[in-house]
């Protein structure tokens, strides 16, 4: 299972389709390949890290294993989708299970390619999807409440989660997506349980035609990293037209064909940079004989709940963690070259991995 999941939304007519296929073109059962589907609209795609390359070199590993991370093309997203319109309520559910919300939003103009709204606003766009969600939100919090009011009658721990909720009905009410909603640290808790969409995180993705390379900016583009400025968003310009012959090129072709076009990465890869940066996500290492591995984490996470992301027995059983950085791991050649020179750490459950850290856990 992919250690991030990412809903890509948007209107019909917006290229989230093509983007989505030419992320999942690669196919094949194979880990070691970029990107395989495990279902007609989930994806999990290689979250590659040359970092462990070159550990797995250091100490002669049998396999490397990259972290992954999951996209879901939630089809079926049109206006009138929080009442069922088009395949609107499973889809629904299917974002809920996300950590995040990719919102594809054309910024091309085309005669080829008809708009669903008969002329091309992304902004516009926009707020059609925010719109559903915002509904959706609302007709969860409208079934929760009834139930919750009943139970604060009589269980006083039930209140802050009472009060919570109707905050959050009164925001919705005045249409604004609960990103935007200030909650103190008591209300965060209270609504904890509860998947509210608009709370998700957002990444904005403007999809750009190829006249629009290699800098990928027009006047959509420069409206929708307004927009999403306002909100607290990120925004990066993608042209799926370019990721399709991008897919369906050799592997060691693809370098080549970017720097004729001026780019330096595929979309996919600063998609995926782009979504661990706004979900706030790092790497660890760990690396042997048997294999060279990246673990995905949050910034923050203690050494004991890194260790529970391999095994629960690991957090139960923590004795220390014993961290190299990956820097020294390579000037020192592994970690006994590096436990020569002073530069392996000996750390407690607390301590705060960062990224790059090479961690060997010691544990009952």
């Amino acid at each position: 299972m992919a250690g991030l999941s990412c809903g890509i939304v948007g209107l019909p007519n917006v290229g989230k389709s093509t983007l989505f296929n030419a992320l999942t073109s690669n196919c094949a059962p194979a880990s070691n390949y970029p990107f395989c589907t495990i279902d007609p609209n989930v994806g999990v795609v290689t979250v590659f890290d040359p970092r462990l390359r070159v550990l797995s070199e250091i100490s002669h590993s049998n396999k490397i294993i990259d972290a992954t991370m999951e996209f879901v093309d939630i089809a079926g997203l049109v206006e009138g989708a929080s009442r069922g319109e088009g395949l609107g309520n499973k889809f629904l559910a299917n974002i809920r299970e996300t950590d995040a919300i990719v919102h594809v939003v054309r910024c091309f103009d085309s005669s080829d390619v008809v708009h669903v709204a008969g002329k091309i606003d992304p902004i516009h766009d926009i707020e059609i999807i925010n719109i559903e969600l915002i509904l959706a939100d609302m007709q969860m919090v409208d079934k929760l409440l009834p139930n919750i009011e009943k139970q604060a009658k009589t269980k006083k721990e039930f209140q802050p989660v009472l009060d919570a909720l109707r905050l959050v009905q009164e925001h919705l009410g005045k249409d604004k997506s609960l990103r935007s909603l200030q909650l103190n640290a008591e209300q965060e808790e209270a609504l904890r349980p509860y998947t509210f969409l608009t709370r998700k995180k957002v990444l904005y993705v403007a999809n750009v035609s190829e006249e629009d390379l290699p800098e990928m900016e027009n006047d959509y583009v420069k409206r929708v990293r307004e927009y999403a400025a306002a909100e607290g968003n990120s925004v990066i310009a993608i042209c799926a037209k370019l990721e399709e012959e991008i897919a369906q090129l050799p592997e060691n072709e693809r370098g080549e064909f970017l720097e004729s076009l001026g780019l330096h990465q595929t979309g996919l890869q600063r998609l995926i940079n782009a979504s661990f940066s706004m979900l706030g996500l790092i790497n660890y290492l760990t690396t042997g004989e048997m294999e060279t591995r990246a673990w995905t984490i949050t910034i923050n996470t203690s050494a004991a709940e890194a260790a529970g992301k391999i095994h629960s027995d690991i957090q139960r059983g923590f004795i220390r963690a014993e961290v190299v950085a990956y820097d020294d791991m390579v000037a020192y050649n592994g970690r006994v070259g590096a436990r020569e020179k002073g530069k392996v750490h000996f750390e407690g459950r607390d301590y705060i991995v960062k990224d790059g850290d090479v961690i060997l856990f010691m544990h009952n």
